[in-house]
């Protein structure tokens, strides 16, 4: 029998039995005709790979992320992807969808088309988040039709706001309606949820609604309930806590959880790897390879209904993986569809057709979306309706080791109806409408584990992505801001008149077209002069650009003001 490829001796793994077996495997036409002991004898092959002493296991697959949280374009991300041995994902492109509506949806899926690693995209849900921001697009029940329509799209988004779900009673909400529509017209879509902390009534209400997984932060309470429930879980790095990852490796769960990324910053990308790094340190923390390697294959591949991937079987397309040892430390090849995509020895791409980096070009409209004028001193002006004296304010309050916020309160002066916020001991939250629609803007004030001094500015905030910026001096405020205003988007951290590092990100002031290697040094320099301003937080970018985010817990900021995220409600500034 005719082959393309036969690999031979290689400890090929099971995903149906989990566990490891000696044998061949022979490809034909991008997919596996056999696994099994006797490849040599059955198949005539034009190229034959030696295997013996390597582990075979499949390309591993990512069902929830979001390439826009690596600000790099989906050629840069997949040639990161397959170095890492990822070979399938599904993106959920909803901060592109804030800044430009179901066009972003369909640029992003063009810049995929060529890409090596298969992009099977996620329709954004929840655009804007909230009725609580100003985007620069939205997704509407008709825009997901079309989509459905004229794209190979895997299923509906993170349903973010839970919130609409449990106090809309008389499901008028926009997340009611599209939870609605889907159930009607699209039964068979898969639905991705988003639900921090939610147990009891609340949580099984959202589950009723036909929300059935979710990947935010877990404990085993919340997990254990969610998958009584029926839910799936996704679990990324910051649920990999000791008490859930016991959990896992000692109840029979295998089929209600994967692991997934969902956000990954440039320079850990390139320093550290992908839903690799999440199986090794699965791994190190006890879960046997074969579990592990479950959760990141054939698990995922099943949540998303790809029937054709996430096993090394006939019939299935033949992305897989050849490494050192099954803790997947060390690795040698990766294959793409048959097609060797990547090898260490020779650190390069395939032969296989596709754009050289960096040859998608975007609409020119992607290149000018911040229509905002340089600030001036009087733009940050807090202008309060309250008398003359000391008044009790809100504070977002940043934690380490979490996106969520919490809210405290700090006393500062009111005079001629302006706030004196330099007199609360605690820094400037702004955020400035930059779509030309509103010209709204609105403060706050932030303290906890944020810089003590200087200032950053960003239009990479979640998910309105307008622009943001946190401070402790005026000065270093208007010179952070009107560095990204004029650059078109960008991260750019001052300290006394200085900037300490600038990333530029034109591509809808949110992505670089620079590869990853440019991409991740670029993102350290950044982290780094963040800390140096008195950042204390194992994420400080993602958890500036969460500030914004009006579906993460607690108290969050739009150009509408202060969000209680629990009642989905503006708050004031100053409390009553």
């Amino acid at each position: 029998m005719q082959a393309d490829l036969l690999i031979r001796n290689a400890t090929i793994y099971n995903s149906y039995f989990k566990k490891w077996i000696q044998g061949d495997a022979a490809v034909r036409d991008g997919k596996f005709v056999y696994v099994g002991p006797d490849g040599a004898d059955a198949f005539q092959a034009d190229a034959i790979l030696e295997a013996a002493g390597l582990y075979m296991l499949p390309g591993l697959i990512d069902i929830h992320l979001h390439i826009e949280s690596t600000m790099v374009t989906p050629q840069s991300f997949s040639d990161g992807l397959i170095r890492n041995g990822v070979t399938t994902i599904v993106p959920e492109p909803h901060e592109m969808a804030n800044v430009f509506g179901p066009e972003g949806v369909r640029e992003m899926i063009r810049a995929s088309e060529h890409c090596i690693a298969d992009m099977l995209y996620a329709i954004p849900s929840s655009v804007p988040a909230t009725a609580l921001e100003t985007t620069g697009g939205s997704v509407e029940i008709e825009d997901i039709d079309e989509l459905l329509r004229t794209e190979d799209i895997r299923c509906l988004g993170e349903i973010m706001n839970y919130t609409d779900i449990i106090t809309d009673t008389e499901g008028q909400s926009k997340t009611n309606r599209i939870l609605k529509h889907i159930r009607q017209e699209h039964p068979d879509l898969v639905i991705e949820g988003h639900v921090p902390k939610l147990l009891g009534l609340d949580l099984q209400r959202v589950i009723h609604a036909g929300v059935d997984s979710d990947h935010t932060h877990q404990t085993v309470e919340g997990m254990e309930a969610r998958i009584a429930a029926g839910m799936f879980i996704e679990i990324q790095e910051k649920s990999m806590t000791a008490s859930v990852m016991d959990y896992l490796i000692k109840n029979d769960v295998s089929e209600h959880f994967c692991f997934i990324t969902d956000d990954v910053m440039a320079d850990s990308f390139q320093e550290t790897g992908h839903l690799n790094h999440i199986v090794r340190k699965a791994i190190a923390m006890g879960m046997a390879p074969e579990r592990a390697i479950y959760a990141a294959t054939l698990s995922p591949a099943k949540r998303m209904r790809m029937y054709d991937r996430g096993t090394i079987a006939p019939g299935k397309i033949a992305d897989f993986v050849l490494v050192a040892d099954e803790r997947l430390v060390d690795i040698q090849q990766v294959y793409k569809s048959g097609v060797l995509a990547y090898s260490e020895a020779a650190q390069q791409a395939s032969t296989k057709e596709r754009q050289p980096k960096g040859s998608y070009r975007f609409p020119a409209s992607y290149y000018e979306s911040v229509k905002l004028a340089e600030l001036t001193e009087a733009d940050f002006t807090v202008a309060v309706d309250a008398k003359d004296g000391l008044h009790t304010c809100r504070v977002m309050t940043v934690q380490d080791g979490s996106t969520f916020t919490k809210e405290s309160f700090a006393e500062a002066q009111v005079l001629a109806g302006e706030l004196h916020w330099e007199t609360s001991g605690c820094g400037l939250i702004a955020t400035f409408e930059r779509y030309g629609k509103s010209g709204s803007k609105a403060f706050g004030l932030i303290s906890g584990d944020t810089i003590t001094r200087g200032a950053i500015a960003t239009t990479y905030s979640h998910d309105n992505h307008n622009l943001l910026i946190v401070g402790h001096s005026v000065a270093d405020m208007l010179l952070a801001a009107n560095t990204v205003i004029k650059q078109q988007g960008g991260f750019c951290v001052v300290d006394n008149g200085q900037v300490l590092a600038n990333m530029h990100l034109p591509v809808g002031g949110i992505l670089t077209e620079a590869p990853l290697e440019e991409a991740g040094p670029a993102v350290k320099q950044l982290r780094e002069a963040m800390q140096s301003i008195g950042y204390r937080h194992y994420n400080p970018i993602m958890s500036i650009a969460t500030h914004s985010l009006p579906v993460s817990p607690f108290l969050k900021i739009t150009d509408y003001g202060l969000i209680d995220v629990n009642t989905g409600k503006v708050v004031s500034l100053i409390v009553s």
